[in-house]
This record gives structure tokens, sequence and C-alpha cells, in this order.
């Protein structure tokens, strides 16, 4: 008896080509779509920029011409020469960096201190003050600043530096921020900080600040902008000229009936120049601070 065994096939039949027709291929852009919108806004938002800009090179009669030159004819320097030749320029400048430096600093170690505690750890009340210190956040300066310079009159600070600084020392932003930062790291490395025989204050120090730069670099940007650009305080508390912040003494370039607007665009490029360097060096941990921050709600 033969037993007859079919073969089977040792290779296994290849597959028919696709058509070049059937063959679809995906373009994709070499950027982001979301680019596509963005890029517009951006241009929208730069554009008053620019313009300030171009502004600060015309004359006086190019800028109040009817209608507006939107290019200079030449570069006029005129303004740059007026503001940067005024006695006080350099008072009011070194004034800003004084009061923006120390409010920075002082918000960066009080809300770190005052953060920390709320974020690690439990007392009386601790959610009932925080809660009412985020309350204050909604209410507005203009409730506040009568009851702020009758404070600050008693302090016999008025017409000085410190009104400007003390009522900025802290605030509940800064706080909060860092708080929200605090809470998103690990408590595992503060444990062990602490069996090593680490205070409070030296694990917040060692550890926990040191990797909380992109908060405090937010909470850094944010303060110096928010006091950079103040003017309506400075306007209240300040009388003499020699305590003018840059702000405030840019408003003398504008008379009553006579302006020179090629000195008051000059005068804002440079009181703008600073806080754009500040961004843009602490744009990337600006924006890991504000993802990472949310990270727990505790």
């Amino acid at each position: 008896m033969t037993a007859t065994t079919s073969a089977r096939p040792d290779t296994v039949p290849a597959r028919p080509a696709r058509s070049a027709g059937s063959v679809r291929r995906r373009r994709r852009l070499p950027f982001s779509p979301w680019h596509l919108l963005l890029a517009p806004l951006a241009l929208t938002f730069a554009v008053p920029l620019v313009w300030l800009l171009l502004s600060s090179v015309m004359s006086d009669a190019e800028i109040n011409r009817f209608p507006p030159a939107l290019w200079p004819s030449g570069v006029d320097l005129g303004g740059y020469r007026y503001v940067l030749g005024n006695a006080m320029f350099p008072r009011w400048f070194a004034n800003s960096v004084i009061v923006s430096a120390v409010t920075v600093a002082a918000n960066l170690l009080f809300g770190a201190l005052a953060g920390y505690a709320f974020a690690r750890m439990r007392f009386a009340g601790s959610r009932v003050l925080l809660g009412l210190m985020l309350a204050t956040m909604a209410v507005p300066f203009q409730l506040t600043m009568i009851p702020t310079f009758l404070v600050m009159r008693k302090l016999g600070l008025i017409d000085t530096l410190g009104a400007l600084i003390v009522p900025s020392l802290v605030t509940p932003f800064a706080v909060f921020l860092l708080r929200q930062f605090f809470l998103s790291l690990p408590r595992e490395l503060e444990e062990a900080a602490w069996i090593d025989g680490c205070s409070r204050l030296r694990v917040l120090f060692r550890i926990v600040l040191p990797l909380s730069r992109p908060a405090l670099s937010t909470v850094a940007v944010l303060t110096f902008l928010t006091t950079w650009n103040d003017l309506t305080w400075p306007l209240i508390a300040i009388n003499h000229d020699t305590q003018y912040t840059l702000q405030l003494g840019l408003t003398t370039f504008q008379g009553q009936h006579h302006t020179r607007w090629s000195a008051v665009m000059a005068g804002n490029v440079l009181t703008v120049l600073p806080v754009l360097l500040a961004f843009l060096g602490a744009q990337k941990t600006f924006v890991q601070s504000i993802t990472s921050s949310g990270l727990k709600g505790q």
C-alpha cells in the first residue's frame, strides 16, 4: 500500500503588488497646524510694539501728521537725546530698578516660606487662612489704596521708595503659585533629608527651592512686570520728582498744551526693553511652571 502525501509548499505565495495609484502618501506640514492660527495672532500683537519702535525714531511733525506716517522718512534720534539728556531720567530708572529688585527678592523669600508652610504643614485654621488669603486676590486695588495710603502715612513712608516697596513685599499670587508647585514635588525627598537630620528651613533652602526654579522664575517675572509697570500707586504715594519711578517720570513729558511725542515714544521703548528681556530670559521656565503647578490641587 503506497501512501501519497501532498507536497506542502515551502514558501508562502507573495501578495499581489498594489498599484501605484492605490498608494496614497499622507502629506504632513513641516510645522504644527496650530501655527497657521498662532502666527497671525502673534503678528497682530506685535504690531503696536513695532509701531512704537518706528515712532520713536520719527520727528514730532511726522508723528502728528494726519494721516499718520507708518514708516519714518529718516532716523531721527531727537526723542532719545531728549530723554537721555534729562537729568532726572537716570534717577527715575534707578528708582524703578531698586523698587522692582527689592519687591522681587521679598516675594521670592516670603512667598516661598508661606507657600511651603501651606503646602507641607498642617496647623489650626490653615485652610481657612489660605482661603482668606486667596479671597484678597478678588479685591480690586481701588478699594484698598486709601487704607494703604493711611497706613504708609502713619509709618512715615509717604514720598519715599519705601511706600512703593512695603505694600508689595509679599503677594497672595506668589504664595499660591509656590504652594501649588511645592505640592507637586515628591515628599520622599524631604523625608530622606529629615532622616539625615535636616530642619524644615534647611530642607526648604537645600532641597525644595533648587527643584522649584521654574516656579520661582515665574513669580520673579510676573512680580517684576507688575512692579515695573505700576503707575497708579506711585502717582498717589510719591510727590517729589526725585522719588519718581520711570513710569511716573514719563508722564512729565506730556504737557497740557504741548507734548513731545517723540520723547514719549523713546521713553516707552527704553521702559519696555527691560520687560522684554526679563520675559524672554524666563520664557521656558515660565511655561514649565504654569504646566506643572496645577498637577496637584490639595
